[in-house]
């Protein structure tokens, strides 16, 4: 399976014994939209929801920070997810926050983990079959296990200022990176982290919701600056869009870090370091 995966080769896979398929949507305050209620409308027949909000640290006072690999595996196993699922994630929310859930899945074991390109917006587009209501799956083992190789935390970061061995790309606006916009969260400061780069998620997307691919995708990235032959770390303002070029490096062959921290952790820190301006 494709990390990217079409809706025409969603349709075929439907009713494979091996596939789950799970709505990733996530949505912030000021979307005034609501996810549950929103995939209990209408979800992609089969699809179980994902809640980004609930799976995370949340004794963590920063957002939608990882969770624990125990509690990981107990929501997985809940939802019918388990080893040798072959998983397949979609959202409708503007943040494209499937890729937070691929990267969250990849970080605690899972391998066979896609994208549906276009999302459900694609598929109802198509006039494909949609469902309501929740779906039941019985429970799968899923086994604990983290990996940290695609983790990055405020002390390898700040390491990182001085020696400049990972490039860091940030997801956010212009705007927010270069420090012309405050950030919305309180006490924290504006700017970015020295050295990184920008690419504003939206980006990576076509008109249609689509992603975009092949040498198209890569002049995105080369002409921020990025060497994708180099290690890279993504940010953001709170590890979700950073997840968003994280995954379109992957599909470049660029198995790139997340820093899941991002700009909560680091704006708030007085101790960190403030870049202003474009980088």
């Amino acid at each position: 399976m494709d990390a990217l995966v079409t809706t025409e080769w969603l349709a075929g896979e439907l009713h494979a014994n091996d596939l789950r398929i799970v709505d990733a949507t996530y949505f912030l305050a000021d979307h005034g939209r609501d996810a549950v209620a929103e995939y209990e409308a209408a979800h992609i027949p089969g699809a179980v929801f994902m809640d980004l909000a609930e799976i995370a640290d949340t004794t963590s006072p920063l957002p939608t920070m990882l969770p624990s690999p125990e509690k990981f595996a107990s929501r997985m196993q809940s939802l019918g997810l388990g080893d040798g699922s072959r998983i397949v994630l979609y959202d409708d929310s503007p943040l494209h926050t499937a890729a937070r859930a691929w990267w969250m899945l990849r970080t605690f074991g899972a391998h066979d983990v896609a994208i549906l390109d276009g999302g459900i917006a694609k598929w109802k587009a198509e006039g494909r079959e949609t469902k309501s209501g929740k779906e039941s799956l019985r429970h799968r083992h899923f086994t604990v296990w983290a990996d940290d190789k695609g983790l990055r935390t405020l002390a390898q970061m700040k390491a990182n200022v001085e020696s400049g061995a990972e490039q860091v790309v940030d997801a956010r606006s212009a705007a927010r990176f270069s420090g012309q916009e405050p950030d919305p969260r309180p006490a924290t400061l504006a700017g970015h982290i020295p050295g990184s780069k920008n690419i504003p998620y939206g980006q990576l997307f076509n008109a249609d919701g689509t992603w975009k691919q092949g040498d198209v995708l890569k002049a995105i990235y080369t002409d921020a600056g990025i060497d994708l032959s180099k290690p890279l770390v993504g940010t953001c303002g709170s590890g979700i869009t950073a997840s968003v070029l994280v995954f379109g490096a992957h599909l470049l062959g660029n198995e790139a870090a997340l820093y899941d921290g991002s700009w909560s952790e680091w704006g708030a820190d007085l101790t960190t370091p403030k870049a202003m301006g474009t980088a």
